[in-house]
Protein backbone atom coordinates (compact mmCIF):
# COMPACT_ATOMS: atom_id res chain seq x y z
CA UNK A 1 0.00 0.00 0.00
CA UNK A 2 1.52 3.78 -0.89
CA UNK A 3 1.68 6.51 0.95
CA UNK A 4 -0.48 9.21 -0.31
CA UNK A 5 1.87 12.61 -1.05
CA UNK A 6 2.42 15.22 1.52
CA UNK A 7 1.61 18.86 0.65
CA UNK A 8 3.86 21.14 -0.08
CA UNK A 9 4.88 23.29 2.60
CA UNK A 10 4.79 26.35 0.58
CA UNK A 11 0.98 26.32 0.40
CA UNK A 12 0.40 25.98 -3.26
CA UNK A 13 -2.35 23.36 -3.87
CA UNK A 14 0.29 20.52 -5.11
CA UNK A 15 2.26 17.05 -3.69
CA UNK A 16 5.76 18.50 -2.58
CA UNK A 17 7.41 16.16 -5.22
CA UNK A 18 5.81 17.91 -8.01
CA UNK A 19 5.86 21.41 -6.64
CA UNK A 20 9.10 22.78 -4.85
CA UNK A 21 10.36 19.43 -4.77
CA UNK A 22 11.36 19.09 -8.47
CA UNK A 23 13.69 22.21 -7.45
CA UNK A 24 15.05 20.95 -4.60
CA UNK A 25 15.73 17.82 -6.39
CA UNK A 26 18.04 19.69 -9.06
CA UNK A 27 15.74 18.74 -11.87
CA UNK A 28 14.05 21.79 -12.11
CA UNK A 29 14.81 25.55 -11.71
CA UNK A 30 12.30 27.86 -10.13
CA UNK A 31 10.78 30.08 -13.37
CA UNK A 32 9.88 33.06 -10.94
CA UNK A 33 11.23 35.02 -7.86
CA UNK A 34 8.06 34.08 -6.07
CA UNK A 35 8.19 30.52 -7.02
CA UNK A 36 12.08 30.32 -5.71
CA UNK A 37 10.98 31.97 -2.58
CA UNK A 38 8.33 29.44 -2.01
CA UNK A 39 10.87 26.81 -2.77
CA UNK A 40 12.91 28.47 -0.25
CA UNK A 41 10.41 28.52 2.53
CA UNK A 42 9.78 24.44 1.65
CA UNK A 43 13.55 23.74 1.68
CA UNK A 44 13.50 25.53 5.42
CA UNK A 45 10.54 23.47 6.04
CA UNK A 46 12.50 20.09 4.93
CA UNK A 47 15.57 20.71 5.76
CA UNK A 48 17.55 21.15 2.60
CA UNK A 49 20.28 23.23 3.48
CA UNK A 50 22.21 22.24 0.28
CA UNK A 51 19.47 23.85 -2.06
CA UNK A 52 19.43 27.13 0.47
CA UNK A 53 22.64 27.63 -0.24
CA UNK A 54 22.70 26.36 -3.87
CA UNK A 55 19.45 28.87 -4.35
CA UNK A 56 21.69 32.35 -2.69
CA UNK A 57 23.56 34.69 -4.64
CA UNK A 58 27.22 34.19 -4.53
CA UNK A 59 27.81 37.69 -3.17
CA UNK A 60 25.65 37.51 -0.30
CA UNK A 61 25.64 33.68 0.32
CA UNK A 62 27.38 32.16 3.91
CA UNK A 63 29.74 29.45 3.52
CA UNK A 64 27.50 27.42 5.58
CA UNK A 65 24.17 27.16 7.46
CA UNK A 66 22.78 25.19 10.68
CA UNK A 67 19.23 25.20 10.81
CA UNK A 68 17.90 24.80 14.71
CA UNK A 69 16.01 21.21 14.18
CA UNK A 70 13.72 23.31 17.26
CA UNK A 71 12.25 25.63 14.95
CA UNK A 72 9.53 24.18 12.53
CA UNK A 73 8.35 26.19 9.43
CA UNK A 74 4.71 25.27 8.91
CA UNK A 75 3.05 27.99 7.12
CA UNK A 76 3.67 30.74 4.30
CA UNK A 77 2.22 33.85 3.23
CA UNK A 78 3.02 35.53 -0.35
CA UNK A 79 1.67 39.35 0.58
CA UNK A 80 3.50 41.03 -2.29
CA UNK A 81 5.89 40.86 -5.17
CA UNK A 82 7.45 43.51 -7.69
CA UNK A 83 8.29 41.68 -10.88
CA UNK A 84 10.47 38.65 -10.43
CA UNK A 85 8.59 37.57 -13.60
CA UNK A 86 9.53 34.99 -16.62
CA UNK A 87 11.08 37.67 -18.21
CA UNK A 88 12.91 39.65 -15.69
CA UNK A 89 16.01 40.01 -14.33
CA UNK A 90 15.56 41.03 -10.46
CA UNK A 91 12.11 41.26 -8.07
CA UNK A 92 10.85 41.19 -4.81
CA UNK A 93 8.84 38.91 -2.97
CA UNK A 94 7.47 40.29 0.55
CA UNK A 95 6.15 37.31 2.60
CA UNK A 96 5.36 36.45 6.27
CA UNK A 97 6.83 32.69 7.25
CA UNK A 98 4.93 31.14 10.58
CA UNK A 99 7.01 29.26 12.85
CA UNK A 100 6.70 26.88 15.57
CA UNK A 101 9.71 26.42 18.15
CA UNK A 102 9.67 25.28 22.01
CA UNK A 103 5.74 25.49 21.94
CA UNK A 104 5.44 28.88 20.90
CA UNK A 105 4.21 30.10 17.52
CA UNK A 106 6.16 33.18 15.84
CA UNK A 107 6.54 34.91 12.35
CA UNK A 108 9.42 36.20 9.99
CA UNK A 109 8.30 38.99 7.77
CA UNK A 110 10.50 39.75 5.17
CA UNK A 111 10.44 41.83 1.54
CA UNK A 112 12.95 39.91 0.05
CA UNK A 113 15.58 40.86 -2.91
CA UNK A 114 16.01 38.32 -6.07
CA UNK A 115 18.50 38.26 -9.04
CA UNK A 116 19.34 36.10 -11.61
CA UNK A 117 22.73 34.76 -12.00
CA UNK A 118 23.70 32.40 -15.05
CA UNK A 119 20.17 32.54 -15.79
CA UNK A 120 18.70 31.06 -12.59
CA UNK A 121 16.84 32.88 -9.90
CA UNK A 122 18.72 33.08 -6.46
CA UNK A 123 17.96 35.46 -3.04
CA UNK A 124 20.19 38.38 -2.45
CA UNK A 125 18.68 39.21 1.25
CA UNK A 126 16.68 41.29 2.55
CA UNK A 127 15.81 44.99 1.29
CA UNK A 128 14.31 46.15 4.43
CA UNK A 129 15.25 44.79 8.24
CA UNK A 130 13.86 41.37 8.70
CA UNK A 131 10.91 41.54 11.94
CA UNK A 132 10.16 38.76 14.27
CA UNK A 133 6.84 38.42 15.80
Amino acid sequence: MSSAPFPCPCGLPAPYEVCCGRFHSGGQQAPTAELLMRSRFSAFAVGDTAYLLRSWAAGTRPRSLDLDPEQRWVKLEVLGTGRGGLFDTEGSVEFRAHYREGGHAGSLHEDSRFVREDGAWVYVGPLSPVSFD
